[in-house]
């Protein structure tokens, strides 16, 4: 069942397709008429506008499962915050069938297509162009309009052919709303749930790097060391170029070690898993010299997974648990393979013969859940309470574009860099769409698809806007 329902629902994979069939070019502009698509159920505290109030150091407890969308009191926990009896039914849950007809099963794509056809890849390079910021209208008194941001929501992403989506906002450093939609296997009646983790896909470069930095900060490795011969024998290259063994920590997180795309590598076939990957990478002269021009490429990430394998001599996940996700109270997230999803996750739907999740690794194959994301992002900003995973200066760096000044847009240090003080990072992979971002101004979001809308993950933050608007949150 899992085969049929991965080839008869693939959408087109932004990285290495090019293709969005089933996808609307616009996103709706406003908050649809009742009946619109959706299949999500609403839960929201508006008996008293919340106020900001510090959140404890542990972390939230969980909310009941048969939640799909929370509304939180900033001064509460997440699991009082309204009685699991409370929930409702905003959609018919049946409506998440119209983004995939039943009929299209008979229509899968043969098991052996993928080999018979060539397949084409497009960049996934990420852009750091953002909208003009519509501040929020009060932060200390919001209106209760979360189910018309739900709403917004579902209307936007369901109806445009995606079969599950799952948001998160906090404010001040406090998660304030969650919400999912759609369903967790595509056909199957079984509802997207806020507890569902999706695939990440490159925002996962922002845990890698985080762990890394760590490591620097402690003196297990300079930034600026070369590191190439370390990493290359770690994987099994013997005798490394001499400009891949110049290779910093730096440049492998800024994306200036020379490596060209390998997309054949991640997404063709070509490797069996990450650590195959990058001795391929490292086995090979660098397109470019290490420390010159940024680009984009998920071997640096592929690799700086590896180099914290052999500065550590730990599993590169186990590392990230123990460095960035267990401090901050987050457990869930893990590494996932391309097929086969376990509890609490969605499936994505994904083309047969597939191995990509396995080969990305540090690069992009986590999946977590908005609330995750938000809490990373969170920390990462000094003005928020709670555990801060690197000093001052560090995120300094973290923050500083690549050959530009602080404020200035670009690619930093496992951060997309959108002017400012917003930050965050974006990823795509096959039927995965996902984008989170610290505004500067308190909100931090994220909203993670499985789908091929839109086809342009960035715009992402238009359909997010256009829901704070619907919601009353900001003016239009």
């Amino acid at each position: 069942m899992l085969a049929m329902v991965a080839a008869a629902c693939g959408g087109p994979d932004p990285v290495s397709t090019g293709t969005s069939p089933g996808t609307s070019p616009d996103a709706p502009s406003g908050v649809a008429p009742a009946g619109a698509a959706g299949g999500f159920s609403s839960a929201s505290e508006a008996d008293s506008p919340p106020t900001v109030s510090p959140p404890a150091d542990s972390p939230e407890d969980p909310v009941p499962s048969t939640m799909a969308t929370t509304t939180v009191s900033r001064d509460r926990p997440v699991a009082d915050a309204v009685p699991t009896d409370a929930v409702t039914d905003a959609v018919p849950t049946d409506a998440v069938t119209d983004a995939v007809p039943p009929d299209a099963v008979t229509d899968a794509v043969p098991t052996d297509a993928v080999a018979a056809s060539p397949i084409v890849f497009v960049d996934d390079e990420p852009t750091f162009d953002v909208e003009p910021l519509a501040p929020f209208v009060d932060l200390d008194i919001l209106p209760t309009g979360w189910a018309a941001f739900d709403f917004f929501l579902s209307d936007a992403l369901i109806r445009n052919g995606n079969t599950a989506a799952s948001v998160a906002v906090s404010i001040g450093g406090t998660v304030v709303h969650r919400a999912a939609m759609g369903e967790r296997t595509p056909l199957s009646g079984d509802r997207a749930e806020i507890q569902d983790r999706f695939r990440i896909a490159s925002i996962s470069k922002t845990l890698t790097a985080i762990s890394l930095l760590q490591l620097v900060e402690e003196g297990v490795v300079d930034l600026d060391e070369p590191i190439g011969r370390l990493v290359a024998e770690h994987v099994g290259v013997s005798d490394p170029s001499g400009a891949i063994e110049s290779i910093t920590t730096r440049q492998l997180l800024n994306h200036t070690a020379g490596f060209g795309k390998y997309r054949s590598v991640f997404f063709g076939g070509q490797s069996t898993d990450c650590l195959d990957a990058a001795r391929i990478g490292l086995g090979r002269s660098p397109t470019s010299t290490p420390g010159g021009t940024y680009r984009y490429s998920n071997m640096n990430y592929c690799v700086a997974g590896q180099l914290i394998e052999a500065l550590t001599g730990n599993d590169y996940d186990d590392v990230v648990y123990e460095r960035v996700l267990a401090p901050l109270g987050i457990v869930g997230p893990r590494l996932a393979a391309t097929f086969d999803p376990g509890p609490d996750e969605i499936l994505h739907p994904t083309t047969l013969g597939r191995n990509y999740m396995e080969t990305l690794g540090a690069a992009g194959a986590w999946i977590a859940t908005p609330e995750d994301l938000v809490r990373v992002l969170d920390a990462l900003d000094p003005t928020t309470p709670g555990h801060k995973p690197l000093e001052a200066a560090t995120l300094e760096m973290m923050k500083t574009p690549v050959g530009g000044s602080r404020g200035q847009r670009g690619y930093g240090l496992g951060l997309l860099l959108y002017g400012g003080e917003r930050y965050g990072h974006t990823g795509t992979i096959e039927a995965t769409h996902a984008m989170a971002m610290n505004r500067g101004d308190g909100v931090t979001w994220a909203i993670t698809v499985s789908g091929p809308y839109p086809d342009d993950t960035p715009q992402l933050e238009s359909i997010i806007n256009r829901a704070f608007e619907a919601g009353g949150f900001v003016a239009g």
